[in-house]
Order: structure tokens, then sequence, then C-alpha cells
């Protein structure tokens, strides 16, 4: 080769080094959720992670969770999940985490949009209120997880989803209509383009829990959780990566569950896991930052705080996971787990009426 000539093959191996040209088709699917909340943290001027709480509650996490043997086994134990491990139960999952988004409300508990459902007629709110609609509405005969009946506007008219979703208060569950458009959208692009099937959706995904989110978010817009930052695309990907990880622990990763990359999803960006770190003392905010959310102040979706408070959360998530593995290498712990923990100590600390900040206020069809 001469002076003048170019090497291309040297080129190209410093192009991929730099991240240009077009990605290698035989790299293993990732979804970037990670690489963007670092990037969301290094930015970050309203949101602050404190590595001393964190190590000291990675402390306590993991006592707890070894206590408990908590695992997998936790999501089929909640009583409203479904207990089969069979392509229903494939169908509740995605229904469920299709309409995952927005439960908080402005009213008094008592007010609030609310589901009756069980042999006690138990009163469910928040998340589980889809969760027993769902389940109610199976019982009455009506299809609702069955992707074909959403795109039947006669079989599936508005007026069965409001009895789908009827509350036992006057309150309707928040933004009915976005999750209508949800359910009509994803039901054509499943008839359209995976017959109709979740199972042949996951199955094009050829057991990459990577692969499956990125599917999800390139195939159906309302799963493409993205925003912008500091003028750089992030992806959060709450309700994509949070069907993976449902997938995941109810079928106990074996089956329809079974992933080969499964530690690539990191927590699910929401409400609930950014209250608990502040009380953890893992996360703060700046006083401005701070007084809005008491205030229970609106938070616009896309608002750089917003993104700030869901970003740093997922990379605090990640953190707590290392440092539980320098404290015990060979600990059973991912973000998903931490995550489900999380959340249901939350609930546990609500329930015992144990103060906490509150959770940011941001209506969005994204959490």
């Amino acid at each position: 080769m001469s002076d003048d000539e170019v090497d291309h093959e040297l080129l190209d191996l410093l192009r991929k080094s730099l991240g240009l040209g077009p990605p290698d088709p035989s790299a293993p699917p990732e979804t970037k959720v990670l690489q963007n909340a670092e990037f969301i943290y290094d930015n970050s001027i309203d949101v602050a992670l404190d590595m001393r709480h964190t190590k000291v509650a990675a402390i306590d996490i993991l006592k707890q969770m070894q206590e408990r043997e908590y695992s997998t086994k936790a999501w089929s134990e909640h009583t409203l999940h479904p207990k089969a491990k069979d392509e229903s139960t494939v169908n509740f999952i995605f229904t469920m985490d299709l309409l995952n988004f927005s439960f908080w409300s402005e009213k008094e508990e008592g007010d609030r949009f609310a589901v009756k459902y069980g042999e006690e007629e138990k009163r469910w709110t928040g998340y589980w209120s889809l969760v027993a609609a769902l389940q109610r509405a199976l019982d009455e005969d009506i299809p609702i997880t069955t992707p074909g009946f959403w795109v039947d506007e006669e079989e599936c008219s508005e007026e069965v989803l409001r009895k789908v979703f009827r509350s036992e208060t006057e309150e309707e569950i928040p933004l009915f209509e976005e999750r209508v458009r949800c359910l009509r959208e994803a039901g054509q692009i499943l008839e359209e383009e995976f017959d109709s099937s979740v199972v042949t959706l996951i199955e094009d995904a050829k057991n990459s829990a990577a692969g499956l989110v990125n599917l999800l978010a390139e195939r159906f817009p309302c799963f493409r959780d993205e925003a912008t930052f500091e003028r750089k695309k992030v992806r959060l990907l709450k309700r994509a990566q949070i069907f993976v990880a449902d997938l995941w622990a109810a079928f106990e990763g074996e089956g329809y569950g079974e992933f080969n990359d499964i530690d690539k999803i990191t927590m699910f960006a929401d409400y609930r896991v950014p209250q608990i770190l502040h009380t953890l003392g893992c996360i703060s905010y700046s006083p401005p930052l701070e007084k809005r959310i008491r205030n229970y102040g609106i938070i616009e979706p896309g608002h750089s705080w917003e993104l700030q408070i869901r970003g740093c959360s997922i990379w605090a998530i990640e953190l707590l996971r290392r440092e539980i593995l320098k404290l015990q290498p060979d600990a059973k712990v991912n973000a998903i787990l931490l995550d489900f923990f999380l959340y249901d100590f939350a609930k546990e600390k609500e329930k015992n009426g144990e103060e906490a900040i509150p959770h940011h206020r941001t209506r969005s069809i994204w959490y």
C-alpha cells in the first residue's frame, strides 16, 4: 500500500470507535437507556445523588431482600397478577403494561378513581386499580386482553371500555381517551405486523430483552418513551422495559420470559421509586424543584426537572446495584428486582403512615 492510499479497514475501525457510520448488524441489541440516564445524571443541576446514603441503603436493602427471600416469585404472589404460565398471561401482561400509566389523583383517597374487585370486594387504587379492572372485565366475559378485540370498534366500543374501567367513585380513570388510543393503535400494529399475536412479537426478539424493548419502541409509538435533554435525544422507555420485566418475572425466566440479556433492563422511571430513593437519602432536589414537589405543583412532560428526576432515578438504582454486588458479588440482584422491591417497600411505608416527600406530578402516558 502506498502512502497516499486509504486504509479502509483502519478507517472503519476508527468510525466504529467514534460511534460513526451505520450500526453493526451483528452486534447484540442495546436499549441505550442506561447510557442516556448517565448522561442526564452528569448534566443535572436540580437533582443530585448521595453516594454515602447509597452505600448505607445498599446494606439495608440487601439485608431485607435476603430476609424476605425476594425473587421473581414475588410477582406472581401479588393477589391480582395472573398465575397461569401460558399465552393468556402474556396477553394480560401486554395489555396491563400498554395501559400502565398515570394513576395519581388530586382528590382525597376516598374520592379518587378506584375499582372494587375480589371475593371481599376490596377497593383497589393506583396501579392495582388497572389490574383489578382487567381481571373484572375478564370475569364479565369481556375479552379486554385480546388484541383483535381492540380494533373492533363495534364490539370494543367506547361504551364497553367505559364499563371495563368504571370507577366506584365520581372520578374516572385518568387519561381515558389516551388509553383507548393506545389500545386501538397497538391492536392495529399487532394485526398488521405480528398476526395479532403478542407471542409472535416476543418471538421476533429472539430471547433478547433489549431486542424486545427496541422492537416495542420502534414499532409502537405509544411505547416510544423518548425526550430531548440538553439537546440530546434520551430514551427512558419505562413501559417497554416493564413489559419485558413482567414477562421475565411472571414466567420466572423460562418460556415466554426467557431472555439471554435480562440484566440490560434498567429500573422503570416513574413516581414511586424516586419517592423512596428520596426517603432513603439517595436522591435530593434543588430548593425550587423540592418546593414544586412538596406543593403538589405540576411538572410538564419533557420538562428538564422531570427528565432529571427520571434519569437520575435510573442511575441511582444502577449505583445501588453496584454497591450491593460489592457487598456480595454472588447476590442474585438486578435493576428489575430492585425496582420491584423498592416499589413494594414504598407502598408498605405509605400504608404504615410513614412521612415521605410527595411524588412528583406529571400527567403523561409514559408512566
